[in-house]
């Protein structure tokens, strides 16, 4: 088993764990088959240290809020193959009393449990339908003691995954592109540029179902990064805090005014504020596009640069895992950085400095992962760039952790997004925004006009009512696997154009802003490094380039006004005065209205007085000669 480190695990489910709120201890492992310390029983609570984190992380924070859910999370594996240990948790809470075995332990009204797997292959939807099931019906029991249908399912999953291949629609199941785009529109394409410049991006949302579904379905954009791209996602190691202790998790400590929080001004840390010409580029920040010219050769862009710097704050992502204090120490000397990699068996990226003082960059780097003849799934979670699905507040150190360049994490713990100093962007998930504070990587992350062609194609397509007998009436196009096939085409085609060094015309259909800044990135400069002959069949060019249209102007306007907030506070504006002059028009009419039929119903009264006859009554005269 893997926790033993010695003998190879039977199947791809390594554990079955049962997690449960004591009201003492908190969250602890309650059973664990097989067990996680061998030497140890099933219902022993003790963890190996590396999955210290592990009760946290399968009954998140604020659960007892809701009845159910489900959490994705990624654990560092307990052997030397570096391979990520992938975690699906099941949460239900039910009531205390109606429990037929009730145990001493039992104190409070309700009583919340998880049942989680622990597996060594990233199938989250198929391990999570399966769960689901057995959960409910571990539930039902209403004893929690019986633990055999618990065993039963490590024996079956064993069995009905062992086969199972990491490619097709059972990977992707529960991941839609297509709900995605409905609800992100345009900035799915701004998310998935985020990830490639390895930047520090944390998704916020409740509960957590909902996010590590949005989280994961980003990811699935990436060609084989779910199937082979996250099995170095969760590796690192943790190392003192540089800025974070832990009292700092203190609510007190870690709530700071809001001036604290956010010293720039509120409007414009929103990625969509408006286009590139409206961010100030005199700020103070260090722009990741600065350190290399759109001119230079293809070396000048490789070009590695040891952050200056470790503080917290700073606007771009430490793109190195090695200390920054030990770069500073040992640049130029050879010795230090073999020592370092002999230490820490690391693979080391960058080579010493020359006596010419140009850097050479290792031809032929090794990502690690499994890759098809593009070379995808691009090396973006290795070397100390984490992903993780949910992150529990005790994990919190690991936002500024120096040995963590950046992070693609999920949280539902408010005291995450108060600290949004800790990361380069925020996505709001419910609000669809991503709130960016560095002006500088707002204007690498603005869309080119190419780009929004590219969003605006997808979004039409995705919401056109196709009628098909395929897909529950989307079809193949406007589909989820339709796509993650155009993110596929534009990926391969932006590979393809980063290529072809003497035409900026190619790059600037991307923003060359952008282009410069991922360059630079541990990912690209991977990819580069190595040959792959299948690019050759890949055109050059962004799929969507062209000449400039009528209607690119009506779609960069378009996009300016709803996203941007000038543009939503003058959309208000104008709703707020087309209710008004609505309003008042009604009630003026209705008040003219009012008028008009009063003085007619008056008239008409007048009228049809005066056109009455004039009633004559008998004479007194005749009356009285009458008697």
């Amino acid at each position: 088993m893997e926790s033993s480190g010695k003998e190879e695990p039977k199947g791809p489910v390594l554990h079955i764990v049962v997690v449960g709120f004591h009201h003492k201890r908190g969250c602890q492992v309650e059973f664990s088959y097989p067990p996680l310390i061998p030497a140890e029983g099933h219902d022993s609570n003790n963890l190996p240290e590396k999955w210290k984190y592990l009760p946290f992380l399968a009954l998140p924070d604020g659960a007892h809020n809701y009845q159910e859910d489900t959490v994705y999370f990624h654990l560092p594996s307990l052997n030397e193959e570096m391979k990520c240990v992938y975690g699906v948790s099941c949460y239900r809470q039910i009531e205390a009393k109606a429990l037929k075995v009730r145990q001493a332990d039992v104190t409070r009204e309700t009583v919340q449990k998880s049942v989680c797997v622990l597996s060594r292959v990233p199938l989250y939807g198929l391990i999570q339908a399966k769960l689901q099931l057995i959960t409910h019906a571990y539930f039902e029991e209403k004893d929690f003691s019986q633990i055999s249908i618990l065993k039963e399912l490590y024996d079956h999953m064993n069995g009905s995954l062992r086969g199972t291949t990491l490619e097709g629609s059972q990977v992707y199941l529960g991941l839609s592109p297509r709900d995605l785009i409905l609800h992100f529109k345009h900035k799915v394409l701004i998310l998935f540029k985020l990830v490639l410049l390895e930047k520090k991006v944390l998704f916020y949302v409740s509960p957590v179902n909902r996010l590590v579904g949005t989280l994961m379905t980003v990811l699935s954009l990436f060609p084989g990064m779910i199937e082979h791209g996250l099995a170095d996602s969760s590796h690192y190691h943790c190392k003192s805090s540089i800025s974070e202790t832990p009292e700092s998790l203190d609510p007190a400590r870690i709530s700071p005014s809001a001036g604290e929080l956010n010293p720039k001004t509120d409007s414009k840390t929103d990625i969509i504020d408006g286009e590139s010409s409206a961010f100030d580029h005199s700020d103070n920040h260090t722009s990741v596009a600065d350190q290399s010219q759109p001119s230079a050769s293809p070396q000048d862009h490789l070009q590695p640069h040891p952050p200056s710097h470790t503080s917290p704050d700073s606007s771009e992502s430490d793109w190195e895992t090695l200390d920054p204090s030990v770069l500073e120490a040992g640049e130029g000397s050879e010795g230090s950085v073999k020592h370092l990699e002999a230490e820490s068996g690391e693979p080391i990226t960058v080579q010493p400095k020359s006596v010419t003082g140009q850097g050479q960059l290792t031809q032929g780097l090794v990502s690690g992962l499994e890759e098809d003849q593009y070379g995808l799934p691009l090396a973006i979670f290795t070397k100390g760039y984490l992903c993780l699905p949910y992150m529990a507040l005790q994990q919190h150190h690991l936002l500024s952790d120096v040995r963590v360049r950046g992070f693609v994490a999920g949280a539902t713990n408010i005291l995450f997004r108060q600290q949004r100093h800790l990361s380069d962007a925020v996505v709001d998930v419910e609000e669809a925004r991503i709130h960016v504070d560095d002006p500088e990587l707002r204007r690498m992350l603005s869309l080119s006009t190419a780009d929004l062609r590219f969003s605006d194609f997808l979004l039409k397509h995705v919401t056109e009512n196709r009628e098909d007998v395929f897909l529950d009436g989307t079809g193949w196009e406007g589909g989820d696997e339709w796509i993650r096939a155009q993110f596929a085409l534009y990926l391969h085609s932006l590979l393809a154009s980063t290529l072809q060094q003497d035409n900026e015309k190619l790059l600037a259909d991307y923003s060359s802003a952008f282009i410069s800044a991922w360059k630079i990135t541990h990912n690209y400069r991977v990819w580069f490094s190595n040959k792959h002959p299948a690019m050759a069949e890949i055109t050059p060019g962004h799929p969507f380039q062209g000449q400039y249209s009528v209607a690119d102007v009506k779609l960069r306007l378009s996009h300016s006004v709803q996203n941007s907030e000038r543009g939503k506070k003058l959309g208000n504006a104008v709703i707020t005065t087309s209710r008004s002059v609505v309003q008042t028009g009604k009630a003026v009419g209705q008040s003219v209205g009012g008028a008009l039929t009063s003085a007619k119903s008056a008239m008409s009264s007048w009228f049809s007085t005066l056109a009455q006859p004039a009633v004559t009554s008998p004479a007194p005269d005749s009356t009285a000669s009458k008697q």
